[in-house]
């Protein structure tokens, strides 16, 4: 590993080459948690959007769809455990 120093190439002490070994190491180790912020987030977005849904004077053809949509949603982060789990969701599609 190296590093530029006043514009040349320098290598990286055995300390300064653990340092960046740990760094990585913790950056790799937060991207389930990276993963899921991102998939809660766009969920939390798309029942935003279906808010309107479930107001008292809103009468639907399939208020059961989206009832069943919306909880697909609500669910979709049980059983997730890798950033890969997350990056496999299939996401619900509104009625």
């Amino acid at each position: 590993m190296h590093k530029i120093v006043d514009g040349q190439r320098v290598e990286l002490t055995a300390e300064e080459i653990s340092q960046r070994e740990a760094e990585e190491a913790e950056w790799n180790a937060g991207a389930f948690d990276r993963a899921m912020a991102d998939l809660r987030s766009r969920r939390n977005q798309l029942l935003a959007a279906s808010d309107w849904t479930q107001l008292p004077d809103v009468a639907l053809v399939d208020d059961e769809a989206w009832e069943q949509y919306r909880a697909d949603l609500r669910n979709l982060t049980d059983g997730l455990s890798t950033a890969d789990d997350v990056a496999g969701v299939t996401w619900p599609t509104a009625p």
